[in-house]
């Protein structure tokens, strides 16, 4: 059973390994394991997927005004 706690920048969630996602398997986001249980920090701020996706983004419509 997964157990939250809601604070002011995101989530901190207690895991046991067979219920974390694919993402926190990777960590991917921040994960500490602490003997069997796995705590994860999901932050409730929006980010980029990533700054290449970015970059090319404005790259491409810059190209498209000149």
């Amino acid at each position: 059973m997964t157990v939250r706690i809601k604070l002011p920048g995101g989530t901190l969630k207690m895991k046991v390994y067979r219920e974390l996602r694919e993402r926190e398997r990777a960590r991917r986001i921040p994960v500490l394991k602490m003997g069997s249980l796995y705590f994860t920090w999901w932050s409730s701020r929006q980010r980029p997927f990533s700054q290449r996706t970015c970059l090319s983004a404005v790259d491409s419509s810059a190209r498209e005004v000149l």
